[in-house]
């Protein structure tokens, strides 16, 4: 399953990478001439009812869909990361006020909450990144707390303060680094949530705006041509299904191969 998801995690890297080079037109150039096209030898996945290639505007979208997730599950685990290591080092009053505002924050529906923000904010790919990071930490803060309250009793926590290590040291030193696995296997899930997140805002109008490119507001052109261009349902849709089920297979793998608990 490691390997699945890596081969759709890198080939999700080489098109947004190389999406200069491998679109085959200008995403944003408009050709009246050509509105909702088929696939054919000149267009591959067909057009848009602006008449833009669905090819060149999904390896475009390729890129957008990277950016949001790895910068908005960086700002999550970042957040989360924080929050987590001083409630499992410290615990006691500092672990209930902690905990007691991610049982809060748990209490909204993360999306209808997303929408809620981005109601007072102007909907931006930069408003949209921030908005997933700072709704999407509290899972991380849970499980950044586990691994801390389990290893601040180790041994080696122990000589680190017996030679007067500061417990900034202790935690960002000795202690995080060994709950990296588990924050590692979940930004990997992160990223596949922040990128159906956007997705799923940029398909209600409300996410990427056009003409910036993004699988979500071509996937908003299919739904409304659905009856006479199935290509521009069946694609993108496509995209985002392999594209999510290529990180979750990743994380997955990678939570086998780390967690010594399930050898």
């Amino acid at each position: 399953m490691a390997v699945a998801g890596s081969v759709v995690v890198l080939a999700l890297f080489v098109v947004s990478l190389f999406a200069p080079w491998l679109a085959p037109y200008d995403p944003s150039a408009i050709d009246l001439d050509r509105v909702l096209m088929p696939p054919s030898g000149d267009h591959w996945l067909g057009t848009d009812p602006l008449g833009r290639d669905v090819l060149s505007r999904m390896s475009w979208g390729a890129r957008i869909s990277l950016k949001v997730g790895f910068i908005a599950t960086g700002i999550a685990i970042l957040i989360g990361a924080v929050l987590g290591a001083m409630a499992g080092y410290y615990g006691g009053w500092t672990d209930a006020l902690i905990m007691r505002f991610v049982d809060i924050m748990l209490c909204f529906p993360a999306f209808f909450l997303i929408l809620a923000v981005i109601a007072v904010l102007e909907p931006s790919i930069w408003n949209i990144m921030l908005i997933i990071g700072v709704t999407g930490w509290m899972g991380i803060t849970r499980l950044v707390r586990a691994d801390f309250i389990s290893l601040k009793e180790r041994d080696f926590v122990l000589a680190a303060r017996v030679i007067g290590a500061s417990d900034l040291r202790i935690i960002f030193v000795h202690i995080l680094p060994n709950a990296m696995a588990s924050i590692l296997v979940a930004a990997t899930l992160g990223v596949a949530g922040a990128i159906l997140t956007e997705s799923a805002l940029s398909f209600l109008g409300i996410g990427v705006q056009p003409p910036t490119p993004s699988w979500g507001n071509i996937l908003t052109a299919g739904k409304d041509n659905i009856d006479i261009a199935w290509w521009l349902s069946l694609y993108p849709g496509l995209a985002i299904l392999v594209t999510v089920l290529g990180y979750n297979l990743l994380g997955e793998g990678l939570r086998d191969a780390l967690d010594p608990r399930l050898r």
